[in-house]
């Protein structure tokens, strides 16, 4: 019996690697996304958002860019930040199993009170479910309000 000779091994740039592998979906369907600044990893991070979700991140966005132009964007802890060069971040969001939580990080200074109470006395928050309504003139009043807000910085 005679041996086949190897065949070379054929290398695949590794920034090629990256953008071929999928984002791993952690508890409740988050995607797990490195930690980074600017657009890419944002609209990497709501591609990756599974299902329906995945729309209602890309409206999001839509709307923050469009109420904020000169919003500034990352990923940290595996959820999109909007923030402010300079103030801090004021918003940023996360997927769970059934909904999606906008999280106003000074929304206890919004008027109205965005309705879901955190454990964090400024912090209020904003569920998103499949098959809600968004009132985008609300949430646009409340994204406007936010980021004249000092913002949080957490690097």
């Amino acid at each position: 019996m005679t041996k086949k000779p190897k065949q070379p091994a054929v290398k695949v740039p590794r920034s090629t690697k990256a953008s071929t592998k999928k984002p791993v979906l952690l508890s409740g369907g988050n995607p797990q996304i490195a930690k980074a600044d600017g657009d890419a990893p944002v609209q990497a991070y709501i591609a990756a958002m599974p299902g329906w979700k995945s729309d209602v991140g890309r409206r999001l966005d839509t709307l923050i860019v469009r109420t904020v132009p000169n919003v500034r964007k990352a990923v940290r802890w595996n959820s999109p930040f909007y923030g402010i060069e300079g103030s801090g971040w004021f918003l940023s969001f996360h997927c769970f199993t059934k909904y999606i939580k906008v999280t106003f990080l000074n929304g206890a200074s919004l008027r109205p009170l965005p309705p879901v109470y955190s454990k964090h006395q400024n912090v209020r928050y904003f569920h998103i479910h499949e098959d809600d309504q968004i009132d985008e003139e609300l949430v646009a009043n409340w994204i406007r309000q936010a980021s004249k807000l000092p913002g949080e910085n957490l690097f």
